[in-house]
C-alpha cells in the first residue's frame, strides 16, 4: 500500500480528481451567482383567466375570473412581461366530460427564463348541462309603503313569465322568481314601475343565472281601503192619517264604506233613514246615505227605496196638491 501511494500514478490521479471537483464546484457557484444576481420577482394581481369549453350546451362553475401570478427572473424580462401582458392564462376544458374535475391553469407565451407561480395554480371545476326553463314572475310589495287607509287591489307583471338559463342543478333549485316594488312610501294611487327580477332557492338565497328579460314592468292598483257592510233601513217620522207603509225595499242591500282599516272594520252596518212623513203613495223614494264618523266615502251615496202603501190616499194627495198650488 505504501509503495502504491508513493507511486507517481497515484499522485497524478489524486491531482486529477481534485481538479475535477474544483471545476464543478466553481461552475456550480458561478451558475448560482448568475441565477441570483440581477434576478427580481414581481406580483401581478387579478390576472384574467380564459376558459375554453362548449358555451352553447354546457355551464362551468368553479372557475375563478382572475388569479394572482408571481414571476421571477431577469429584471428586464420581468418588467417587459408586466408592461406588455402579452401572455395568456387559460383553462382548456374542451375534452373533459360532465362532472367535477381538478384542472391546472396553463400559462402561455411566457419566457422560459421566468419562474412562474400562480395562486391558485389548480382549480376544481364542475361541468354541467345548460338548460333553459320558463318561470312565472310573482310581484311582492311591503304594505308599509302604502299610505294610511289604502290597500293594494291588484298587481300585474308584464311580461308575466321569463326564461331562465343556467346549469341544470341550479335551475332545478329555483323555488321563487320574484320582483319587488321599491318606493319611498305613502303610496295612494295606481302606478307602474320597472324592477329587476330575483331568482331564489327555497332558503331565499339568490341564484346566479341568465334571465331573459332581466327587468319586468309591474302595474300596481292602489285604492283606499273599503269594505261592504249591510244597510239597516230605519223609518223616521209619522205617516199621514189613513196611510200605512206596508213595505219598503232598498234597491241595494250593501253599502261600500271607505277609510282607515281600523274604523272600517269596526262598522257592522250602515243605518239609512226613510222619512215617511211625506210618503202618500206607492213608488220609489230617493234617500241620502250618511257617512259614519271617520269614514271618508260611501257608495252609493244615494239609493232608491221601493215603498208600498195602503189606505185612503185621496185626501192626502189632494192636500198635498193644494199645498203645492198655494
Amino acid at each position: 500500500m505504501d509503495k502504491f501511494m508513493d507511486s507517481p500514478w497515484f499522485l497524478r490521479l489524486t491531482a486529477l480528481f481534485l481538479a475535477i471537483m474544483l471545476f464543478f464546484s466553481v461552475k456550480a457557484e458561478n451558475q448560482s451567482s448568475r441565477n441570483t444576481i440581477g434576478d427580481v420577482f414581481d406580483l401581478m394581481q387579478d390576472v384574467p383567466v380564459e376558459v375554453y369549453y362548449d358555451t352553447e350546451n354546457l355551464v362551468v362553475t368553479g372557475v375563478p375570473d382572475v388569479v394572482n401570478m408571481t414571476i421571477e427572473g431577469p429584471a428586464q424580462i420581468v418588467q417587459t412581461t408586466k408592461l406588455l401582458k402579452d401572455f395568456t392564462l387559460k383553462l382548456d376544458l374542451q375534452n373533459l366530460t360532465l362532472g367535477e374535475h381538478s384542472v391546472r391553469i396553463q400559462a402561455e407565451n411566457l419566457s422560459d427564463k421566468l419562474d412562474v407561480r400562480l395562486d391558485p395554480a389548480t382549480v376544481t371545476i364542475n361541468i354541467e348541462e345548460k338548460v333553459t326553463q320558463s318561470f312565472r314572475v310573482d310581484p311582492e310589495m311591503n304594505t308599509r309603503l302604502l299610505a294610511e287607509g289604502y290597500e293594494v287591489k291588484s298587481m300585474g307583471v308584464r311580461p308575466s313569465s321569463i326564461n331562465v338559463t343556467g346549469a341544470k342543478s341550479v335551475v332545478d333549485a329555483i323555488s321563487f322568481v320574484k320582483v319587488s316594488i321599491t318606493n319611498d312610501g305613502s303610496l295612494d294611487k295606481p302606478f307602474e314601475q320597472k324592477s329587476r327580477v330575483r331568482v331564489l332557492d327555497r332558503d331565499l338565497n339568490k341564484l346566479s343565472l341568465a334571465l331573459d328579460p332581466e327587468e319586468v314592468t309591474v302595474k300596481v292598483d292602489i285604492q283606499e281601503y273599503s269594505r261592504e257592510v249591510p244597510l239597516k233601513l230605519q223609518q223616521k217620522g209619522q205617516s199621514s192619517s189613513g196611510i200605512t207603509i206596508e213595505s219598503a225595499a232598498p234597491d241595494v242591500q250593501f253599502i261600500r264604506i271607505y277609510g282607515p282599516k281600523s274604523i272600517v272594520d269596526a262598522i257592522k252596518e250602515i243605518p239609512v233613514e226613510l222619512d215617511i212623513d211625506k210618503i202618500v203613495k206607492s213608488g220609489k223614494v230617493e234617500v241620502d246615505v250618511k257617512s259614519p264618523e271617520g269614514i271618508t266615502k260611501v257608495t252609493p251615496a244615494k239609493l232608491k227605496i221601493q215603498v208600498k202603501v195602503s189606505g185612503d190616499t185621496s185626501d192626502v194627495s189632494k192636500k198635498t196638491d193644494d199645498n203645492k198650488k198655494s
